[in-house]
């Protein structure tokens, strides 16, 4: 069965990779999370590494996570974020000791694994070695606050020019990373890969592909870099999908 249909798009929104989807929660002193209970629900996790950031992040838990320590395995059965909160250089034995279903799984969407848990909270320029893993989609958190020694509050990084913070958290764990963090009333944004970037790019290389082979021309190069940049240049025009129809063909 065919169902005749016709596209046509409006200017789509200037497109930007990463977007701040959470803004920093301000409290009067620090909080610790056990005060907030009644009104944020934490996710439990297992946090890996007992130096300062590690013990920080679970006094801002609610008595359910699960510390462990330098060589200590991760419990395969712990459903949650593996918080890993260890130096760079213990890195390799982290994932030696977290099973392979946690962090190297399978499932996947658009290149994306949703299937890991590993957040990984160290500095520096970790892309390189999470790519030769196979884990360059990564959950990672660039956390601004400092914790000056174990056992005590931690310093959130506001400053004169971003005073609404700097950490931000990135992947499927991001929000519950973000949560735990504005309990304890640290600021943190949420980036999230927009994955409608790549359907939208796809749409267009096909109905360009469609157009080309009916009229028999050919499109140069880089047609939905300039609809973005048309579309950033009326930004302001209300945005909408008009007069749609698909062909779509059942097969029973």
């Amino acid at each position: 069965m065919a169902t005749a249909v016709r596209l046509s798009l409006a200017p789509v929104a200037a497109i930007a990779h990463l977007s701040s989807s959470s803004s920093s929660s301000s409290s009067a002193g620090r909080i610790r999370a056990s005060a907030v209970m009644a009104t944020t629900t934490l996710t439990p996790a297992v946090i890996v590494g007992g130096g300062r950031v590690g013990r920080m992040l679970q006094s801002l838990g609610d008595g359910r996570d699960v510390l462990v320590g330098r060589g200590q395995p991760v419990p395969a059965e712990f459903e949650g974020p593996i918080l890993v909160c260890t130096r760079n250089d213990d890195l390799e034995a982290v994932l030696g000791s977290t099973p392979p279903s946690r962090w190297n799984a399978r499932l996947k969407v658009w290149d994306l694994n949703v299937a890991a848990d590993l957040v990984f909270f160290q500095n520096g320029m970790l892309e390189p070695w999470l790519e030769s893993k196979g884990m360059g989609d990564a959950d990672q958190v660039l956390a601004y606050f400092a914790v000056s020694k174990l056992g005590e509050d931690p310093v959130d990084g506001k400053t004169d020019t971003n005073p609404e913070g700097l950490t931000a958290a990135y992947g499927k764990w991001a929000s519950a990373v973000a949560a735990r963090l504005h309990g304890g009333g640290l600021s943190c944004k949420v980036c999230a890969l927009k994955l409608w970037l790549i359907f939208l790019f796809s749409l267009i290389a096909e109905l360009a592909s469609a157009a080309a082979a009916e009229n028999q021309l050919a499109f140069e190069e880089g047609m939905e870099d300039r609809l973005c940049a048309y579309s950033r240049a009326v930004a302001h025009f209300p945005t909408a999908v008009k007069e749609v129809s698909i062909y779509m063909t059942m097969l029973c």
